[in-house]
């Protein structure tokens, strides 16, 4: 019987092919129209059996079905001849087998490694992440370490302490070429307008003396 009817077994349940099972049972009507006249019988899709294509080899593909095996020891039962009673005894030993404490145990593992392996994974990815990261949870310690604003050189130190190769004339050429500060003439090192809209600098006025 296991070589005439194909067995899916998943984790949760055993499904059964419905176009082999009729094979098995070798029903003269065509697969589609005893399939149809079956279902009368109180059967429902999504319930007692799924409806799915097969892969096409160049034709038009044909429709199976996969049944629970409660619907295909119905079914066989139904059939009220020696290859039904044969089929329907096979379903009731498949089914003990299937709940038998070493069947029962070996699905336990195959769902639990699996779901380490998901887990795994995922763990996997968080890791990434953390590393891709790792450059803006810097940047933002350093940020949050000024409760009120911060001179732009104090910024560039706090940032090379904090795992960033910079210097305060770096920084200043960063902000520049991002269009945070005005790149040339007697406004160089200004904040744009960009900038003092979105509130990201303050202007501190006051003298400077240098040797000339």
């Amino acid at each position: 019987m296991d070589k005439l009817v194909v067995i899916n077994s998943g984790e949760d349940e055993i499904k059964i092919d419905g176009r082999e099972l009729h094979m098995f049972l070798e029903i003269e009507t065509p697969y589609n129209k005893w399939f149809s006249r079956m279902c009368e019988y109180g059967f429902s899709e999504g319930t007692d059996f799924w409806t799915n294509l097969s892969e096409s080899t160049g034709g038009r593909p044909a429709t199976v079905h996969e049944l629970t095996l409660d619907m295909a020891k119905e079914i066989a039962m139904l059939q009220r001849n020696e290859k039904g009673k044969q089929a329907r005894q096979y379903f009731i030993q498949l089914e003990k087998d299937w709940n038998s404490p070493e069947k029962v145990m070996a699905r336990a593992l195959q769902i639990s490694n699996r779901k380490i392996a998901e887990k795994t994974k995922d763990i996997e990815l968080l890791c990434e992440k953390i590393e891709a990261d790792k450059p803006k949870v810097i940047f933002a310690d350093a940020v949050s370490a000024s409760h009120t604003s911060i001179l732009v050189g104090e910024m560039a130190k706090l940032l090379r302490q904090n795992g960033i190769d910079i210097g305060q004339q770096r920084l200043f050429r960063w902000l520049r070429e991002n269009g945070y500060l005005m790149k040339s003439g007697s406004s160089k090192n200004m904040p744009t307008q960009r900038s003092m809209d979105m509130g990201l600098f303050t202007i501190k006025e006051g003298s400077y003396v240098d040797s000339n």
